[in-house]
């Protein structure tokens, strides 16, 4: 544990010598009788105190009135109270200097402002008097070693819940009982389950920290609906890669609400399922989108690290049954590799013909315990895959000798290694979980924890903030004064950044358009100039195409006209006329400061119709070159600068290089951005570079983002 403090805290929650339930209810029709039920069915071996002014004596053990009346050192206090009344009962936690108290009671946070205003008096209630929080609105937890199921769900009290390796920390007190019970069902052992409740004072960070030091726990199950503390939970992640213990979760939130809430398009496009897409890659967090995944993948990962590559290789003696995984594998992007010509050659040696595509199908051959396992061990040999999918018909059912044994002989190489029983074998998966084997019991979850295997990378590293940039760029922020740039101005603190952006010209309000003069070569392209409109193209502000000083004039008139319309209350600072810049592709360059997981940069097709295609990759930032080159392989859409088919390339160094300037805005030396966004930044041929031709940046220097 981190400390002496946090491990006297992680004792008593998951530990405690003697428990409190306060609220205990001799009424076992009620849920406040629940834990200390379920305490004693499953062999709690510490002492359990009832409070209840009504009572005596619950259950057998004898209850007090108040807790300040109970004779005994107390480590755990289950507050089983009105919300009314949980102030009260803190209070006399603190008096008896109790650790850790867990709150039941809802009506707080979740209910909304008063909710949370009585939430964060609670907390300070408690930090000022030494007592730790778990919940409001909290279920409570299960621990298997020691025993301690102090938990008001019924699914824990009723469940034999089988000690393992893997610890579950809840956002939804209401699935508690369900992660538990799909996870007895496909043969998972538990160390230790939280329903985190409000996350008030403990959140799922602060236990997943101290769950990396737990020697119970082997992987960490996150069953999330948002994302807090985010910070420590990527340091907690980090620590967990490096002592062997992953990290999975299942997030929900891939809806589009709030997304219209952001001033810029990169606001837009970096909706919450993006940007959580982009924390976990960063700090080495594996996705997984299929609940049975949580519990049927960490016997894939079990003391494993992230690999460089991700080769899979297949084999299997149904073809129907493999093409239910193989193509889910296809349009994940999963890289599924042929057997090379040494593993035929090796095989032949031993009479073995198999086929050199993709899926080396043993459907008839591999009937034979001798032919399938000389298959996988070849396979499990060979350096051409990084891992081996074994999928199994019948035999796993009927004959488990002959794919389910070798299966495991194989895995002993020490390669991963799963395997999809196509029918139902239940007699089949126990034994590859005997082995150590990860069996996947349905072709959607072995796809799913394939294709998360194959995004799992180590943790981004931080690239070095450069200082002589951010100082340039806040030397031309700070002469604005704390006022909000507009394009002309964004331009140059791109530019102070090392971004490149076109030739252009501002014709104040009151300038007639032949004053551009020969400034700007034609075309042109002519904008309103205005902090107040953002989207410049929808209010009527841009005129493309402008050949000649008297179509600048008609230009100018039309864009103050329209502007006058769509936004009668701006403030406009004049027309911008720049030059009419061409390239290969448009891209969107982006950056904001999500405010759940902090900085995050934004790369993808641009132009106006960036929202429409939703080609992005979206990352942590600042990131290095080589993140911001994976950025770029990312987008389908930048095939085209890719040298697609024959077309001419992009100059991709400079496009890597304007992502990894933009991302620096994240570093924590950076001036406070909220949003900044280059949309489009056109690619130039390949030693011409990057060309901003359009741009803006919000909510810096003390601004508040729209």
């Amino acid at each position: 544990m981190v400390n002496a403090l946090d491990r006297t805290v992680f004792e008593a929650l998951f530990e405690p010598r003697v428990i409190a339930l306060v609220g205990a209810s001799s009424d076992e029709r009620k849920h406040t009788s629940r834990p200390q039920r379920a305490l004693r069915k499953h062999g709690y071996q510490g002492k359990i105190v009832p409070v209840n002014p009504k009572s005596r004596e619950i259950f057998g053990d004898r209850a007090y009135p108040t807790l300040a009346e109970v004779p005994d050192e107390i480590d755990h206090a289950f507050l089983m109270v009105p919300a009314a009344a949980v102030p009260e009962a803190i209070e006399q936690c603190i008096d008896r200097k109790i650790p850790v108290a867990t709150v039941y009671a809802d009506g707080f946070a979740e209910t909304g402002p008063e909710g949370r205003r009585a939430q964060e008096e609670l907390v300070a209630q408690a930090r000022e008097g030494g007592v730790r929080l778990l919940g409001p609105n909290c279920s409570g937890i299960l621990s298997t070693n020691p025993s301690c199921a102090l938990s008001v769900n019924a699914a824990i009290e009723q469940l034999d819940v089988k000690p393992g390796p893997l610890a579950v920390i809840s956002q939804s007190g209401s699935m508690t009982g369900g992660l538990l019970s799909r996870g007895l069902g496909r043969g998972a052992g538990f160390s230790r389950v939280v329903s985190i409740g409000n996350e008030s004072d403990l959140t799922v960070a602060e236990l997943t920290d101290w769950l990396v030091d737990d020697p119970a726990t082997g992987a960490i199950l996150l069953f999330l609906e948002t994302l807090r503390d985010s910070e420590r939970l990527a340091a907690a992640a980090r620590r967990a890669v490096a002592a062997g213990k992953p990290v999975l979760a299942y997030k929900l939130g891939r809806s589009d609400v709030g997304r219209s809430l952001a001033a810029s398009h990169t606001g837009a496009l970096a909706g919450a399922d993006e940007v959580a897409d982009a924390f976990f890659r960063a700090h080495g967090i594996l996705r997984v989108d299929n609940l049975e995944t949580l519990f049927e993948l960490p016997a894939l990962l079990a003391k494993r690290k992230p690999a460089t590559r991700h080769r899979v290789a297949v084999l299997s003696t149904t073809g129907g049954g493999a093409a239910t995984v193989v193509d889910r594998l296809g349009t994940l992007g999963v890289e599924v590799v042929a057997p090379t010509d040494s593993v035929v050659d090796a095989l032949a040696d031993k009479g073995i013909a198999i086929p050199r595509g993709p899926l080396t199908d043993l459907t008839h051959a591999g009937t034979k315990a001798e032919v399938y396992g000389a298959v996988v061990e070849e396979l499990a040999a060979s350096d051409h895959c990084d891992l081996v999918l074994a999928i199994a018909g019948s035999s796993a059912q009927f004959q488990p000798e002959i794919t389910v044994e070798p299966i495991i002989k194989a895995a002993e190489r020490g390669k991963p290694l799963a395997a999809f029983l196509a029918p139902h074998a239940t007699a089949g998966l126990n034994r590859l979980a005997e082995g150590g084997v990860a069996g996947f019991r349905t072709p959607e979850s072995c796809a799913d924890a394939v294709r998360a295997w194959s995004r799992w990378t180590p943790p981004a590293e931080t690239p070095e903030p450069d200082l002589a940039r951010l100082g340039a760029f806040g030397e031309e922020l700070a002469a604005l004064g704390g006022r909000r740039p507009n394009e002309a101005e964004s331009a140059a603190l791109f530019g102070a950044l090392g971004i490149a952006t076109a030739d252009a010209i501002v014709l104040p309000n009151a300038a007639a358009p032949d004053a551009v003069g020969k400034a700007v070569e034609y075309p042109v392209v002519a904008k309103v100039l205005s902090s107040d409109v953002p989207h410049k193209t929808d209010a009527g502000g841009v005129v493309l195409g402008i050949q000649n000083a008297a179509e600048l004039a008609d230009a100018v008139r039309t864009i103050r006209r329209r502007v006058g319309e769509t936004h009668p209350d701006a403030v406009v600072d004049g027309i911008l006329v720049q030059r009419m810049e061409h390239g290969l592709a448009e891209v969107i360059l982006g950056f904001r400061r999500d405010p759940e997981v902090g900085p995050v940069v934004l790369l993808g097709v641009g132009g106006v119709l960036a929202e429409l295609y939703h080609d992005i990759a979206v990352r942590i930032a600042p990131v290095g070159l080589d993140e911001a080159k994976s950025m770029i392989d990312e987008v389908t859409g930048l095939a085209v600068v890719r040298g697609y088919r024959g077309l001419p390339p992009g100059d991709l160094d400079a496009l890597a290089a304007a992502v990894v300037a933009l991302s620096q805005l994240g570093s924590v030396q950076a001036p406070a951005v909220a949003e900044a966004e280059i949309n489009p930044l056109l690619v130039l041929p390949p030693g011409e570079g990057v060309i901003a031709v359009d741009g803006l940046i919000v909510g810096g220097e003390g601004q508040e983002a729209p």
